[in-house]
């Protein structure tokens, strides 16, 4: 059978069922979408690899640096080439931004992980 639905990656349950895009588990309640049973290197499967200009994997807690000056909307000022964010949060932000942290003298700000570099 080609067709067949994967275990639940919860309790590996046989009798998945398909919701609309979604996979659930009957036994355990488990919902999730086909593909997010994929593992990574990280060993966490469905988790997301968030990397920086050059390549470097990010992590929560992660210091990166600014690697072209950027414009803040709403803000007089724009960030500049160089500043350091301490303590990064990995996010599902608005647009493409990835990265949520504190940058000095602005506050907390969403970014781009393609204009940072892992410090």
């Amino acid at each position: 059978m080609s067709d067949a639905l994967p275990l639940c990656p919860e309790c590996s349950s046989e009798h998945a069922y398909e919701m609309g895009a979604l996979l659930v588990c009957p036994m355990c309640g488990h919902e999730w979408a086909p593909g997010d049973d994929e593992v990574d290197a990280s060993g966490e499967p469905g988790a997301r690899v968030v990397t920086d200009s050059v390549g470097n994997v990010l992590a929560d807690g992660d210091t990166v640096t600014v690697i072209k000056d950027l414009k803040v909307k709403g803000a007089s000022g724009s960030v500049k080439v160089g500043t350091k964010v301490r303590g990064i949060r990995l996010i599902d932000g608005v647009g493409d931004h990835d990265l949520d942290g504190k940058v000095e003298g602005f506050g907390q700000l969403q970014l781009k992980s393609a204009f940072v570099k892992k410090a």
